[in-house]
């Protein structure tokens, strides 16, 4: 079967890797995306990957704090992430390099976008953490941000539901799916795909983006291959109200 696309950025949640309404990290769950990531890897995929830190620490966790302090320390939370998870890939024989936007030399590279991209052109995957190095900016952002910087054709948005609904499905029985979205839409619904300097970075750019349930085995393969899977992003998208 032909591939659909050939660079991906993958985003993964900071609760992605734990158990619903927990903290720390789940190695089941990491080596389960480390096998699907190596499915994907070995069809010849070039994949870049951005992951969060909200299972270890939130900004919102201490409103009392000071915001900037906060966002670092969510930084360095990535950071661990990023590790765990190199962890599963080179276990599994996957060549990987962390980049980091915050300089950590005993554990990681600093971001370098040439650098970056001789690793994906030699194949390894690469895991992007510590989001932009800047307070204030998610790791959503840094995912629009990272996918332009690596000439990425997509971004996958891994979560755990299976797209984007007008209202939230885990409380409203009668959410709707959306199937295709324009960018306007998602800003004009105000929908939680990602967030709006996100979502204009990749509308600039015409960069589409995928929302799917990372908790299906197997979907990063299909959607790699063209399947139609969650909710797809992307100029001229018609919605289905």
């Amino acid at each position: 079967m032909k591939i659909k696309y050939k660079r991906i950025l993958l985003k993964l949640s900071g609760e992605s890797f734990t158990e619903k309404k927990s903290f720390g990290i789940s190695n089941e769950y990491v080596s389960r995306y480390a096998k699907e990531i190596k499915e994907v890897y070995e069809l010849g995929v070039k994949i870049g990957i951005v992951v969060g830190g909200g299972n270890i620490w939130r900004g919102r966790m201490a409103p009392e704090m000071d915001r900037a302090t906060a966002d670092f320390m969510g930084m360095i939370a990535t950071c661990i992430n990023a590790l765990a998870l190199q962890d599963s890939l080179e276990k599994l024989g996957i060549p990987t390099r962390v980049q980091t936007a915050i300089e950590m030399k005993a554990i990681a590279e600093p971001f370098i976008r040439r650098r970056a991209l001789r690793h994906l052109e030699k194949n390894r995957v690469v895991i992007f953490a510590a989001g932009t190095g800047n307070p204030y900016f998610t790791t959503d952002t840094t995912a629009s941000l990272r996918a332009l910087e690596i000439q990425a054709d997509v971004i996958l948005k891994a979560t755990k539901v299976n797209g984007v609904y007008d209202k939230d499905p885990m409380i409203y029985p009668d959410a709707k799916l959306f199937e295709k979205l324009d960018y306007i839409e998602v800003i004009r619904k105000g929908l939680k795909v990602m967030d709006l300097t996100s979502i204009t970075l990749c509308m600039d750019n015409n960069l589409p983006i995928i929302v799917f349930d990372v908790s299906k085995y197997g979907n990063i393969n299909k959607i790699v291959h063209g399947k139609h899977i969650g909710t797809l992003v992307v100029k001229g998208g018609k919605t289905n109200d």
